[in-house]
């Protein structure tokens, strides 16, 4: 009998019954694409679960690199979670306000830093609001500061070196999470500078198919069949990718739910790959 696999979904009935729980540490991980008139702080002071806190995506990156939010080092990321209370060995659970747009590169971001513990609230604010669950309108207390420790897993990360191989000579199958009028060109990029279109050999899956209309996450099976359909090989590597490195973390995370362990995600996604005029594109 093949051992049962780990889901990183928890449901919003158990996250209810553990808010007391001190080791427990619930983030809003909301997040917007640029121009977009809503501030995620704004909206996590206005209304997020109790006793959450919220995950700063654009602060918690490496703000020297010239491209957005990009993966911090480990000890960028190890004193801003000392700083928030996060301490060795608690469990994290991570939502947003946006049927898991963002949610998910927050828990991309602890796995590659070492945190096994860590999951997504299924349905994420959508489904607590529905349920009329309790939510608070002021800012979590402080917690008391904790040691952290990020290790990072420099395997689940891959670098435009490792996808342009990948584009060139097969080696992985790359997912591009984008909307499928952005990935074939139709549509304009939200950053500037950005040109249309995708990687060549890349293969369009949009994060909305891992996700029913509730917006609570596929059923392992569903999930299977989504890639199978798109005409990924499940035995084979492989990258995701999407407009910076935000909705990549959906179809990674999707991997992880079915036991696909041999994924990476393309940080600099298309907002690098997109602003290099040496880089090949294709539209369409």
């Amino acid at each position: 009998m093949e051992p049962a696999l780990k889901s990183w979904f928890v449901d919003t009935d158990w996250l209810n019954s553990q808010l007391g729980d001190p080791n427990l540490v619930v983030f809003d991980a909301t997040w917007y694409l640029p121009g977009t008139r809503t501030d995620a702080r704004q909206q996590y002071l206005e209304e997020h679960i109790p006793n959450s806190l919220f995950f700063d995506i654009d602060d918690i990156s490496d703000l020297n690199s010239p491209l957005p939010h990009m993966l911090p080092n480990p000890i960028k990321f190890s004193s801003r979670m000392r700083r928030l209370g996060v301490g060795d060995g608690m469990k994290i659970v991570i939502y947003d306000h946006l049927d898991l747009f963002s949610a998910a590169r927050a828990w991309w971001m602890f796995r590659i830093m070492g945190v096994t513990e860590v999951y997504v609230l299924d349905g994420g604010m959508r489904k607590w609001t529905d349920e009329n669950r309790l939510v608070d309108e002021y800012p979590h207390r402080p917690r008391i500061e904790r040691h952290f420790t990020a290790r990072l897993n420099s395997t689940m990360l891959a670098s435009l070196e490792e996808v342009i191989d990948a584009q060139k000579s097969g080696t992985a199958q790359i997912v591009d999470a984008r909307p499928e009028g952005r990935f074939k060109g139709l549509d304009n990029e939200p950053r500037t500078g950005v040109r249309r279109g995708h990687i060549p050999t890349s293969i369009n899956i949009p994060r909305t198919e891992f996700l029913h209309e509730d917006g609570s996450f596929k059923t392992n099976e569903e999930i299977k069949t989504v890639f199978k359909k798109a005409g990924v090989d499940l035995e084979k590597p492989i990258i995701t990718t999407c407009g910076s490195g935000i909705t990549a973390a959906i179809p990674l995370l999707a991997l992880a739910q079915i036991g696909h362990e041999d994924n990476k995600l393309y940080d600099g996604s298309w907002s690098e790959w997109g602003a290099n005029s040496q880089l090949p594109i294709e539209v369409g």
